[in-house]
């Protein structure tokens, strides 16, 4: 018996895919948001992230097929730059899809995710954010402000039964990035600056997304929880 819908926003793949199936493994009833619209597990929705309207669109179709108890906002994307050549369009398009959208969804969202009685957000943010990388202001931005959401929403609908978390992961493997973690000088780098000495994995982060839709804890909300091996407690 399904535990009811839960979100997966940018579900196609990397985390997103991983949270995807540890979810449906867990007995959720899974809707993952992409541009692809592809889904490993549950149903796949083509959606634009960037779009409010084809948010607005996606999430009213996924209340349409029954109570929605949770969301995870995971889209988001990463481009490095040098601050003195980037453009404010840059700028604002990494705010747009790794920031707003976070907003949007979980506005969106919010109506459906109240009726249900214990609603659960869960934004997948970053420990860039707390973090000084050169070359990465758009994404450290970005990921600082899913972070002030998550607070402000927690602290604002936990009269109406939502909760709001932050998971915010260091390095983890993912397809894109593959190579890049495999490479001599990256793996000797991450043993010397990462306590246990290597990168995520995405399974890692999906079951700790997991336990908290499982576990419901209903003191547990506005908190960022650190997934990075250890490496933010270590500078």
């Amino acid at each position: 018996m399904s535990k009811g819908q839960v979100i997966v926003t940018g579900g196609s793949r990397g985390i997103g895919d991983a949270i995807v199936l540890e979810l449906d493994r867990r007995g959720f009833d899974i809707v993952a948001l992409s541009r692809s619209g592809q889904a490993s597990a549950g149903l796949g929705m083509v959606c634009d992230m960037t779009d409010e309207r084809s948010i607005a669109e996606a999430i009213a179709n996924v209340g349409a097929r029954g109570p929605i108890v949770g969301l995870v906002n995971n889209a988001g994307a990463h481009e490095a730059k040098p601050s003195a050549e980037l453009s404010l369009a840059e700028f604002e398009a990494a705010m747009r899809l790794n920031a707003s959208a976070v907003l949007v969804t979980s506005r969106e969202a919010y109506p459906y995710l109240r009726q249900s009685g214990e609603g659960l957000i869960v934004n997948i943010g970053s420990f860039f954010d707390r973090l000084a990388v050169a070359g990465n202001l758009s994404y450290c931005a970005s990921k600082a402000a899913v972070a002030a959401i998550t607070r402000c929403l927690a602290s604002e609908w936990a009269r109406d039964g939502i909760r709001v978390l932050d998971v915010a992961p260091g390095y983890i493997e993912t397809d894109l990035n593959r190579d890049f973690l495999a490479s001599e000088k990256t793996r000797s780098w991450l043993k010397r600056r990462v306590p246990v000495g290597r990168a995520g994995q995405t399974e890692e982060v999906a079951r700790l997304v997991g336990a908290l839709f499982s576990e419901n804890i209903a003191f547990l909300t506005g908190e960022t929880i650190y997934i990075d091996g250890g490496q933010g407690a270590n500078l």
